[in-house]
Parts: structure tokens; C-alpha cells; sequence
């Protein structure tokens, strides 16, 4: 899966949850005891504080008495990750961007929400600092509304289906602090969109494009094995 940043926050979000489990990593680039130093101690999201973590051998990593397989295998088709016991891999080298080259140890995922494929424009940029991004996301409605109606609107999703995902900020605050390690995929700030007329809107979201990401991969995952069961 690679062990770069976003495979260690993967991993880290893996280890705090009971309904799946970590099996093996690989990362041809960097001996185990790189790997522990590396995921150990994150400049932004903090030295990690759960499982005690530390080298068995060369092939293992032991988090508390967890054992975890090591590979070091650069050609994906040649990583025995049936061995290992895995049934979902996350790739996360940023090497195989492609349906064909992730096809070697991947199943494709298809766009989450195709119905609004052409209705939506929308801009994501980083902001100076060492994580936390926004989404400006510009609308046009097909009914009329105010804004104060789609913050409500909003604010119903957040009672049902989409309560994992979104959060809405009820106060002024400083995001690129407050939301570092924040789970969320998309924290709706009420108070910096706008309503430009009844049917045009601006809507501002903040989330955390390292550890929100990470945290969607697990839920996926989770997703994924259930559906399986079924």
C-alpha cells in the first residue's frame, strides 16, 4: 500500500477502530525501523499515543502485541498479500494512478454521487499551513431557495445520512488550528457562504485533506467487507 504519509494515517486510523484490522504494509523504500520512527512522530497530527510500537524483525512490526507484516516489494502483481490474510488493499504510493496499473492488486471505485455529475462547480485549495483545506463549492439551484432554508436543509442531512461526514461549525473559530486531525470529510461553515440570489449560492467547507481522507479509506473499507458478508 505504500507506507508514505497518507499510508501511516491510514494505518493510524485502522488502529483506533475495532471493526477492522491492520495485516501488512509494504514500502520497498524504507527499512522497519524507519517505519516505526516515521509513524511514530507526525509533525502535524502529533506522536501517536495508543499502541506501544516496535520491530520484531525485519518482516514484522509489533503494535502492543499485534503483529503486522512487512513487505518490501516494489512490483504489486509479486506482494503475497492473500498470505498476510488481507482482503482490501489501499494503495497509496501515488505511483499507480490508473484504473490498468492499480488493476495489479486493486479493484476500481466508481464516482460516489454520479447524479450530480454537471450541476456542481467547485474549488479545493490548500491554505498556508502544514494541514486543513477548504472547498468553495458555487451552486446553481433549480428551486429557488434562501440561505438560511439550505442551511436547515443542511442541517437535516446532518440527523440522517450524512451525520459521518459533515459537521457544521456553530461558532467562530480558526480552522486551520481547530481542525487539524479532524474525522470529518466536510465541516459546512455556516457563517462564510452566501446566498448571491435565490438560486445561486457559495457555499465554504473546511475539512482535514490528509486525515479526513484517511478515515473515509477505513470506512470504505468497513463498507466494502460488509457488503461482501451480505
Amino acid at each position: 500500500m505504500g507506507f508514505g504519509r497518507i499510508g501511516r494515517l491510514v494505518a493510524r486510523v485502522a488502529l483506533q477502530r475495532n471493526d477492522v484490522e491492520l495485516v501488512a504494509v509494504n514500502d520497498p523504500f524504507i527499512s522497519t525501523d524507519y517505519m516505526t520512527y516515521m509513524f511514530k512522530y507526525d509533525s502535524v497530527h502529533g506522536q501517536w499515543k495508543h499502541h506501544d510500537l516496535k520491530v520484531k524483525d525485519s518482516k514484522t512490526l509489533l503494535f502492543g502485541e499485534k503483529p503486522v507484516t512487512v513487505f518490501g516489494i516494489r512490483n504489486p502483481e509479486e506482494i503475497p498479500w492473500a498470505e498476510a490474510g488481507a482482503e482490501f488493499v489501499v494503495e497509496s504510493t501515488g505511483v499507480f494512478t490508473d484504473k490498468d496499473k492499480a488493476a495489479a492488486h486493486l479493484k476500481a471505485v466508481g464516482k460516489v454521487l454520479p447524479a450530480l455529475n454537471g450541476k456542481l462547480t467547485r474549488m479545493s485549495f490548500r491554505v498556508h499551513t502544514v494541514d486543513v483545506s477548504v472547498v468553495d463549492l458555487t451552486v446553481r439551484l433549480e428551486k429557488s431557495a434562501s440561505y438560511d432554508e439550505i442551511k436547515a436543509a443542511i442541517k437535516q442531512s446532518l440527523r440522517a445520512s450524512l451525520k459521518a461526514f459533515w459537521v457544521t461549525l456553530r461558532k467562530m473559530l480558526c480552522p486551520l488550528t481547530s481542525l487539524v486531525t479532524a474525522g470529518k470529510s466536510s465541516i459546512f461553515d455556516a457563517k462564510a457562504g452566501i446566498a448571491l440570489n435565490g438560486s445561486f449560492v457559495k457555499l465554504v467547507s473546511w475539512y482535514d485533506n490528509k486525515w479526513g481522507y484517511s478515515s473515509r479509506v477505513i470506512d470504505l473499507i468497513v463498507h466494502m467487507a460488509s457488503t461482501k458478508a451480505c
